[in-house]
């Protein structure tokens, strides 16, 4: 806030104020020229309508635009330097264009063009210019000028010096001012920055996303949407933690959320709580590839993470941690109602509705390992996924029995030629993806297997 008051006095008194003050050293030292050179004989009478014009113009001008300025300020500025271009050239015309006043005059006036815009601002009130010059010659004729008197000349140099000085020392604090805002804003842009990159740790990357690039608004608001809906906990997870010592158990908790909110954000989900070890996920807002490409997401989603799970038993055993824990999942589709839900002061970006429920409800019939999908999702996966009927089941809420359908695998991996292996038993774990291992290990690898199988095979011979 102090920088944006800062920035806003800046603009709308600093500039107009060292405008209003060039433009009276200016037109005083065309007032201060003409009114010498009328008590030197050089101009005659209207020398003083001139003299008096150029004291009450840069006044007259500063009062009478203001409200313009409040509304539109560049342009402003930019119509005035045009019309003082103009002036220039009436005035210049008037003293019948002398060359060693003209020259001073010029410099002057081309200063102001410079400092107050870019170079095509320059070459348009140059255009003014010599509208102006060319205006006042018809207006007022022209004759050969006689010589510029002395004092008349000394004059006219000592004020364009005065006002090249001044203009310059503005133009300096001008520039001072600007590099101290410019540090203000810096230091403010990564203050803000720092600010939302914590903010963005409590909500889903795509929500914060939407948020910032001004998207989505902050305000209570919902909408209707089809969405495939993802639950998941961990089977024995609460009597688990009756038997672990809190820090161990909080430890084994984030590593699981962390490894798994890792693999949902690479599907494109959104994640939309955690609820103990349980995850409550949707996919198709507020990014969608449309139904189908969302609920195979999800699935794909459902199933990395399965595998990621032998993973993490295998790390976790080899901590002393003998429980085997599996996940179980539950997937749905159907149109909820999904956007902010609260109050003004604070609001909760989730989703409800009966499709959420069903989702849940999956999820509690599943059996550990297994993800269990609903029909309006198999409907959707069923050429790129292998499912398995598994009967119907009677969920709260619903009055009718839900079929419910049994992930497998990939239809790729269940070929002639898969490319996934797990078998777990006791004293035995095996998990083998072989696409992923790396050319220069495969020969490790099969060296290691062999050794394995051979043991084996001694053992049972004898």
């Amino acid at each position: 806030m102090t920088s944006q008051a800062d920035d806003a006095q800046f603009s709308e008194s600093t500039l107009p104020k060292q405008d209003y003050m060039a433009r009276v050293l200016g037109y005083g030292v065309a007032a201060a020229t003409t009114l010498v050179g009328f008590f030197n004989d050089y101009f005659g009478p209207g020398a003083l309508v001139v003299t008096l014009i150029c004291l009450l113009y840069p006044h007259i001008v500063y009062v009478a635009s203001k409200p313009f300025r409040q509304r539109r300020g560049y342009t402003t500025r930019q119509l005035l330097i045009h019309g003082d271009a103009l002036l220039t050239g009436l005035f210049l015309s008037y003293i019948q264009l002398p060359m060693p006043l003209v020259m001073l005059f010029l410099i002057m006036i081309n200063t102001s063009f410079i400092i107050v815009g870019s170079f095509t601002a320059w070459a348009f009130c140059i255009i003014s210019l010599v509208s102006g010059a060319a205006i006042g010659y018809l207006v007022f004729g022209y004759q050969t000028p006689a010589p510029v008197p002395d004092s008349v000349f000394l004059t006219a140099a000592i004020g364009v010096g005065i006002h090249l000085a001044i203009s310059g020392f503005n133009s300096n604090r001008q520039a001072r001012d600007l590099i101290r805002l410019k540090r203000k804003f810096q230091g403010q842009v990564s203050r803000f920055q720092a600010l939302s990159h914590q903010v963005s740790k409590y909500v889903a990357p795509q929500i914060w996303e939407s948020i910032f690039s001004g998207k989505r608004q902050v305000k209570l608001e919902t909408q209707r949407k089809k969405l495939v809906v993802f639950f998941s906990d961990i089977v024995g997870f609460t009597s688990l933690s009756e038997q672990m010592e809190a820090e161990a158990f909080t430890d084994l908790l984030n590593t699981y959320l962390t490894d798994m909110s890792r693999i949902a954000l690479k599907y494109g989900a959104t994640i939309d709580k955690f609820i103990g070890d349980g995850i409550m996920i949707f996919f198709g807002d507020p990014r969608t590839k449309g139904t189908k490409r969302d609920a195979l997401a999800c699935v794909a989603m459902a199933i990395e993470m399965r595998r990621h799970m032998l993973k993490l038993r295998k790390q976790w055993a080899e901590h002393g941690m003998t429980a085997p824990l599996q996940i179980r999942m539950g997937i749905n589709t159907g149109y909820v109602t999904v956007g902010n839900f609260g109050t003004e002061s604070r609001m909760d970006y989730t989703i409800i509705g009966k499709e959420v429920n069903l989702a849940a409800r999956l999820e509690s019939e599943a059996e550990p390992g297994e993800i269990l999908i609903s029909h309006e999702t198999y409907a959707l996966i069923k050429d790129k996924i292998i499912c398995r009927t598994r009967g119907t089941a009677q969920v709260k809420g619903f009055r009718d029995p839900v079929p419910l359908y049994q992930v497998v695998d990939y239809r790729r991996d269940l070929g002639a030629n898969p490319s996934f292996v797990n078998h777990d038993t006791e004293g035995f774990s095996l998990y083998l993806e072989t696409d992923k291992v790396k050319d220069v290990e495969r020969e490790k690898v099969a060296a290691a297997l062999e050794r394995a199988a051979r043991k084996l095979r001694k053992q049972v011979d004898t």
